[in-house]
């Protein structure tokens, strides 16, 4: 990658807000990166819904799951969502959490099942038609981490101004560029010699600069789905799905510098970005399960990548008490139009029964993250090579596992565990970035009605960089931020 190329991803990491080129990496894996959660009974067991079916949540991972209805139904499920987060930075820890109610799943099925003469003479068995939606991932979190940097390895986000300013063309004449917002807010000014920037934080100063990065982050990817399939001759199910996902992004994030000592030049300034991103995409899902025998079964689904078209709302600010005086400045609200197209997915699976008793079943789910890609206009042509290259050399195809099993120790009564692995999409990464699950719940099942209870456990580390700098010596801290997140959900169904 040319050096260019790097100050300016090294740029776009830190003012995200400031530009309209405000898409990375970072951005991509987050709409590609899925963690399902519909129906309670599907949390329950892992959300290994593969070859299991009749369930609405199969839908988005092995459509060929309506095969296994006999009945119509209808189902609805709300949720609460407890994430908590702690994060270390500079060998300081802090916490913060963020609880918030949503709904899951919503959907209706509705089942011709052949009968009696009909069933006899018929091939297929069963024809199903169901419409709804099911949530495939959820943005809803808070994290803060803060330490003090400083001394002669130290380092300051400050500079990011510093190197738009001297290294891009425009430098501070462009209005909404990271060097006029440094500049209008006195963090910047020019050296001694009026030729190049420099920066007014003493980032080594010996008492040490305060730095804090502050994260509010909301909304989710809930796919709307359109599915048909049925049941041949008792063996084979076999069923597609048109998913239509909508995306909802909002995050509010500041990060603030300030001494410990204010000196004459400068006391502390905090960057604030608001960025709101919305999207919808369309994609298609196939599958199929095949039944051995009354006590085994497998299936296998592709998914096609999802084709989004995206829009991206952005403000930036900045206030800093810098030079004598409290300085206030904002860009211009922005707007960016763009797509992005997801990986690819495979997905095996199999089912074990033991007659009425219950039944275990596994998942495995391939995906190419590697294969995640822009498209701007062309006017954005150099930036849409360069951040593609850099999807590719930063991520790489993944194996997830999903484990689940369902026991009926009464005929109405269902208890259920689960499991889930999610590997890591990143090619070279200094902490483990995968993800496990660990599910429960209970079921009961009656006549003409239903009613699931799930909880799921989510457990993932994470690493960042509150800026990036494109100085060879200079190593910009990492804080590490350790994920628990915790769903509850309860799915009330009426079957027809």
């Amino acid at each position: 990658m040319s050096s260019l190329k790097y100050i300016s991803i090294a740029i776009l990491s830190f003012c995200i807000g400031l530009q309209a080129l405000a898409q990375d990496e970072n951005d991509a894996l987050r709409y590609s990166y899925l963690a399902p959660q519909g129906t309670a009974r599907s949390m329950g067991i892992g959300n290994a819904g593969g070859s299991v079916g009749g369930d609405f949540s199969s839908l988005s991972i092995n459509p060929a799951g309506i095969g296994v209805y006999r009945n119509g139904e209808m189902m609805f499920t709300p949720s609460i969502r407890i994430n908590s987060v702690t994060g270390t930075y500079l060998g300081n820890t802090m916490s913060d959490d963020k609880t918030r109610f949503t709904v899951n799943n919503a959907g209706i099925v509705f089942t011709r099942a052949a009968k009696g003469r009909r069933y006899e003479q018929s091939k297929w068995k069963a024809s199903s038609f169901a419409f709804g939606f099911n949530r495939q991932a959820d943005f809803n979190r808070n994290y803060i981490y803060s330490g003090k940097n400083g001394g002669p390895t130290g380092s300051s986000g400050s500079e990011v101004f510093v190197v738009d300013a001297n290294n891009s063309n425009s430098g501070i004449n462009d209005y909404n560029s990271p060097a006029n917002l440094g500049y209008q807010s006195y963090l910047i000014n020019f050296d001694s010699n009026n030729t190049t920037f420099r920066s007014v934080v003493p980032w080594d100063d010996s008492n040490g600069l305060n730095q804090r990065r502050r994260m509010h982050e909301s909304g989710s990817m809930n796919e709307a789905l359109f599915s048909v399939g049925g049941n041949y001759m008792e063996k084979l199910m076999l069923g597609f799905t048109v998913g239509i996902p909508f995306i909802r992004y909002d995050r509010t994030s500041d990060y603030s510098e300030a001494l410990e000592v204010p000196v004459p030049l400068f006391s502390d300034y905090t960057y604030t970005e608001k960025l709101t991103t919305k999207g919808t995409g369309v994609n298609l899902k196939l599958g199929f399960i095949y039944k051995v025998n009354d006590n085994f079964r497998f299936g296998a689904a592709l998914h096609t990548p999802t084709y989004f078209s995206m829009n991206d709302q952005y403000i930036s600010s900045i206030s800093a008490n810098a030079q004598g005086g409290i300085h206030n400045f904002s860009t211009d609200p922005g707007t960016f139009d763009y797509n992005i197209t997801t990986p690819w997915r495979g997905v095996v699976s199999a089912t074990g029964f033991f007659g009425k008793y219950g039944f275990i079943t596994a998942d495995y789910e391939f995906v190419n993250y590697h294969s995640i890609r822009y498209n701007f206009n062309d006017d954005f042509i150099d930036y849409e090579t360069s951040v593609n290259q850099l999807i590719k050399s930063t991520y790489k195809a993944a194996s997830n596992f999903r484990l689940g099993v369902e026991g009926r120790p009464v005929d109405f009564m269902m208890v259920r565990l689960g499991f889930g692995y999610y590997g890591t999409p990143y090619k070279n990464s200094p902490s483990n970035a995968s993800h496990m699950d660990f599910s429960a719940g209970i079921g009961f099942r009656f006549n003409h009605w239903f009613t699931d209870l799930g909880f799921v456990h989510t457990m993932y580390n994470g690493q960042e960089q509150p800026y990036v700098l494109p100085y060879p010596t200079v190593v910009v801290p990492s804080a590490t931020l350790k994920n628990s997140l915790n769903t509850a959900a309860l799915t009330i169904g009426f079957k027809f």
